[in-house]
């Protein structure tokens, strides 16, 4: 508080030297006249003073025979003739607070916290239909107001709180987390597991249903591994009835598998050509301010640079800069040669691959080719694979009857 009070009133760092700058001193002293950070440099003292105590010194020079020169001054009292050389400064200093105590009275952000199931697109329509949005007057904003709609429109929030934080407006709810029930549908019939693919049965877990296959059976595409009709028999070992199951096994099953990519021989290689333009905007909210401009070439992609300053970010003013840079290229024909041609294709095997890996897929072998074939790159992979297989197909009840007497008609 001392420093600023020193700063508003000026103050002047001196140098004093001559006959006697030690009397020089002691007269300030008994004058009253403060001075602070005396320092000694030989027969030289530096020290400072206020700015009206430097000009009661003129009778106290003259008494001791020193000799005192300005070194430096501080304060607004030195700054304020300078500003006012500086027309446009002042202007723009003046100008930039008036426009921080106007910004001051809207709302530049809104935020939504707490929402799961509530969309921020469909909370942005609530907000438009109350009149809400981004530049509004904060004295036009009825909070409680609308906290009582937030609730009144969705039913499934259960606490809301808004508030008022600069120029920010912060919207906390809280949903109805009660868990939904769910009436899962009941199971009628049963259900097979049925083959995907060719191979040969490596290893096989019944949970539930009667086993078709075992270990190292070949099968086929379509046979039925696990059925769930599982049979009830009578006393003397004939068929009763049937009780309907969802057929549940971990079945593993060895198979071949083919992979093919292709690449053309020709693409499209953008070229720039070094010519560049550069067209900037102004963003205010959701409003962009730019200049009308053609195309500035017959061929050209673009950059998108933008950013906040961060004296708007910290208030909350959605105000931001932004430039197009428009680049010229041009399309150039060329085509693969055999090493890029393996390159980019054996990166598409192994995505393939590890996509495979990723599902719990074992790869046993793997023999890859690459040939050409209508004017493309094409590359074939051979693979011997392990996997989990087995489908479900659902049952109906009507193919398995069994008569009056035990015996299966289909038999």
């Amino acid at each position: 508080m001392v420093k600023f009070l020193k700063y508003m009133r000026g103050y002047l760092r001196i140098k004093v030297w001559g006959f006697s700058p030690e009397r020089f001193m002691n007269l300030c002293s008994n004058r009253e006249i403060l001075l602070w950070d005396i320092e000694k440099d030989g027969d030289t003292y530096r020290m400072s003073l206020s700015l009206k105590s430097f000009y009661r010194l003129k009778s106290i020079v003259k008494k001791t025979g020193t000799r005192v020169a300005i070194l430096e001054r501080y304060g607004l009292p030195f700054l304020l003739p300078k500003l006012w050389k500086r027309k446009v400064f002042l202007a723009g200093l003046v100008f930039t607070l008036f426009f921080w105590m106007v910004s001051s009275l809207f709302i530049w952000d809104i935020r939504l916290v707490g929402n799961y199931q509530i969309t921020q697109d469909s909370f942005d329509t609530f907000l438009k239909e109350q009149d809400i949005k981004i530049g509004m007057r904060k004295a036009s904003l009825d909070i409680e107001k609308l906290e009582k709609e937030i609730r009144r429109v969705f039913t499934q929030v259960t606490w809301t709180s808004a508030k008022l934080s600069g120029t920010k407006l912060e919207i906390n709810i809280k949903e109805n987390d009660a868990p939904i029930s769910v009436e899962l549908p009941v199971e009628t019939s049963g259900a097979d597991l049925v083959c995907q693919y060719d191979g040969v049965i490596v290893s096989m877990i019944v949970r539930s249903g009667v086993p078709k296959v075992k270990i190292g059976d070949m099968v086929k595409q379509g046979d039925v591994l696990v059925e769930g009709s599982v049979p009830v028999y009578n006393e003397d070992t004939t068929i009763r009835e049937y009780q309907y199951v969802q057929a549940d096994a971990d079945i593993l099953l060895e198979h071949a598998m083919t992979v093919r990519e292709s690449l053309p021989f020709d693409y499209i290689e953008k070229v720039y050509t070094g010519r560049t333009k550069t067209k900037y905007y102004l963003r205010v909210g959701e409003k962009k301010l730019e200049l009308p401009q053609n195309s500035p070439f017959l061929v050209y992609d673009s950059l998108i640079k933008e950013s906040c300053p961060l004296v708007f970010e910290k208030l909350g003013i959605p105000l931001s800069f932004g430039s197009y840079t428009y680049r010229e290229y041009q399309n150039v024909e060329c085509e693969y040669t055999l090493s890029q041609a393996e390159t980019i294709l054996s990166e598409k095997i192994n995505t393939f691959l590890e996509t495979l890996e990723e599902k719990g897929v074992q790869i046993i072998e793997k023999n890859v080719k690459i040939d050409t074939s209508d004017n493309m790159w094409v590359i074939d992979a051979g693979l011997l694979v392990r996997e989990l297989v087995g489908s479900s197909v659902t049952i109906e009840p009507e193919a398995d009857t069994v008569s009056e007497t035990g015996e299966d008609i289909n038999e």
